[in-house]
């Protein structure tokens, strides 16, 4: 039976990553679990305080449980994903990359823009794409089962919000989830 001090839902390009912590504060016992797979166990380890890292994902994202003190007999846990805290990470990730959630063919399907490469993730998997100059922005083609889909790229006219993204899937637009 687990005893989870901490949990956290890593959203990378690959899916949602559920990491989970124990920590036997008495044992001196740590588990890193990865999406429900064991990935670091350590029995007696002295002092109670310190950090674990391990990989999340497809890309091997680095990841860093740090223990720390907290107060009267308790203890912190936080979490760095690519040297960040995560809700440094959240907030980049929010900037560099866009999602779509649709549903084709009685099935569901993540789309993952990644911005800074202009990789296309689907379901988990980069998937082939091709790359059109058009008279208004870019158009990046691919294909999602039998169904014809580009990500259209345009500029907003206003420096701060940059370049606006939209997912079209069969001639529709596809509204872009929040995180």
């Amino acid at each position: 039976m687990k005893n989870v001090a901490a949990l956290w839902d890593v959203i990378l390009s690959d899916g949602i990553h559920k990491v989970e912590f124990e920590h036997g504060t008495t044992s001196g016992k740590r588990v890193v679990y990865v999406d429900g797979k064991e990935v670091i166990r350590r029995e007696w380890m002295f002092p109670l305080v310190g950090k674990e890292t391990f990989c999340v994902g497809v890309a091997k994202t680095k990841a860093t449980i740090r223990i720390v003190s907290g107060k009267g007999c308790g203890f912190n846990y936080t979490l760095e994903i690519d040297g960040k805290s995560f809700r440094k990470f959240v907030e980049n990730r929010s900037k560099t990359t866009n999602t779509w959630v649709l549903h084709l063919d009685d099935k569901d399907f993540r789309i993952v823009l990644e911005k800074n490469t202009m990789d296309v993730w689907c379901n988990g998997k980069i998937i082939e794409t091709a790359g059109e100059f058009v008279d208004d922005g870019t158009e990046t083609h691919f294909s999602v089962g039998d169904h014809s889909c580009y990500i259209k790229a345009v500029s907003s006219g206003k420096k701060r919000e940059g370049i606006i993204h939209t997912l079209i899937v069969d001639n529709r637009e596809i509204p872009e989830l929040t995180q």
